[in-house]
């Protein structure tokens, strides 16, 4: 892969900022125009990537789609935002896709903090938006399945997956019983630990968790964090920086020695693409010796299908890059909505949501399945180890371990877990 070349494309796809396709045809059974979809992430800033990659999926979906005669007949529009990573920012976008440009549907959304932000805000828009990165587990569980706000979709993993799937991975490693925690210092980073503790602990009375180093979000030195943790000795480390700040935190690791005095480093999202692409020269001499695991809430070497093949053929064609989970997520989204649409025969939230319930739809990540309490969609994911695999040019997860979805997403109805240190 011709990695200038791929970034080259970058300004270019954002200088356009609006996506729009030609006027729909006469035919469309909605009575509008268009279907107008109005996107946002982080598409600025140090995670700016994330951003790029939810308006990569939803670019391209909204080809596809139109291509294939739209939604009813009627064409799809996609407008991107960038939310800078700020909730007001986040809010202010999503009153202006649908005041002033029309949205009907809303879809992406990187951070947890802009995403219960913007969440309150959409009974009072009646859009439905599509979460598709942003992990906060209250997100589902507070504002859905508690206050019953209607308009709240996530097609991503939650939380769950960061933190219960290492648990259920490592239960039964009894050389591991000294955990440390090199955490980020906002709530994804309180869960992720307090929920993988409290599972580990219903498997291994006997762990202990020995020490907790908290990184503030943009991070650049670890050092002093990786030093604090090490001097407890741990047998392992969970750690939930993520994008650039993982690939700092894991050479800094390296460079301290780390790998040479743990069992097991636990890196939560380290799966996505821009973290493999970051740590590639790493794990190409094989210098984490097997020890690093990742999770990805969606992965281009998973599920093994034709169908995940061949997104990744046609996303790599468009965009010379591979779809992290953000791009996955919302170019799914887009076909879930398509699909409620088509089954209500209607664009009104309320009948698109109730054409969700029961639903089962195969998109390249696997089968996803509409849960009502919670209004999630649950279906299973990897985690694993990074390696080189001759089959692409950028590090994959191996040696993947596959958890039905049944045994590591909560369940309603939920019980609290501490969102503070």
């Amino acid at each position: 892969m011709n990695k200038n070349l791929a970034v080259s494309n970058i300004p270019l796809l954002l200088a356009l900022f609006v996506l729009s396709i030609a006027p729909a045809h006469a035919q469309c059974k909605l009575g509008v125009p268009a279907i107008k979809v109005g996107a946002q992430g982080a598409a600025s800033g140090p995670h700016s990537d994330y951003g790029r990659q939810i308006e990569m999926g939803a670019t391209m979906a909204m080809e596809e789609i139109n291509a294939a005669g739209g939604i009813l007949g009627c064409k799809i529009e996609v407008r991107f935002m960038d939310d800078e990573n700020k909730a007001a920012t986040g809010v202010k976008n999503a009153r202006l896709l649908v005041t002033d440009w029309g949205a009907h549907f809303l879809v992406g959304t990187d951070s947890s903090g802009v995403a219960m932000a913007i969440a309150p805000v959409l009974a009072e828009l009646k859009r439905i938006q599509f979460f598709t990165h942003a992990a906060t587990h209250r997100l589902t569980e507070e504002l859905v399945a508690q206050k019953g706000i209607r308009e709240i979709v996530r097609v991503s993993v939650p939380v769950y997956q960061d933190a219960i799937i290492a648990a259920l991975i490592f239960k039964d490693r009894k050389d591991i019983r000294r955990w440390a925690n090199i955490g980020a210092d906002y709530e994804y980073g309180y869960v992720s630990w307090n929920l993988f503790k409290e599972t580990l602990r219903k498997y291994r009375p006997d762990v202990e968790f020995v020490g907790e180093a908290w990184a503030p979000f943009l991070t650049l030195d670890f050092s002093p964090h990786i030093a604090a943790v090490m001097a407890q000795k741990p047998d392992a480390i969970f750690a939930t920086p993520w994008a650039g700040e993982a690939v700092q935190l894991l050479r800094q690791a390296l460079g301290q020695g780390v790998f040479d005095n743990v069992k097991v480093w636990w890196q939560a999202m380290g799966g996505s693409v821009d973290v493999l692409e970051g740590i590639m020269p790493e794990v190409q001499k094989d210098r984490f010796k097997g020890k690093l695991w990742a999770t990805a809430r969606y992965i281009h070497n998973w599920p093994d299908t034709a169908e995940n093949k061949a997104f990744i053929e046609r996303f790599r064609k468009r965009w010379n890059r591979f779809p992290n989970y953000s791009a996955e997520t919302t170019y799914s989204a887009l076909f879930i909505m398509k699909a409620a649409v088509e089954k209500s025969q209607s664009l009104d939230s309320a009948k698109v949501v109730g054409a969700m319930k029961g639903m089962q739809i195969r998109n390249p990540g696997g089968m996803r399945v509409f849960r009502s309490e919670d209004q999630q969609f649950i279906y299973n994911v990897p985690a694993g180890r990074p390696m080189m695999d001759a089959k692409y040019p950028i590090p994959v997860l191996g040696d993947l371990k596959i958890f039905p979805a049944k045994d590591y997403y909560r369940h309603p109805p939920f019980t609290p877990v501490s969102v503070t240190k």
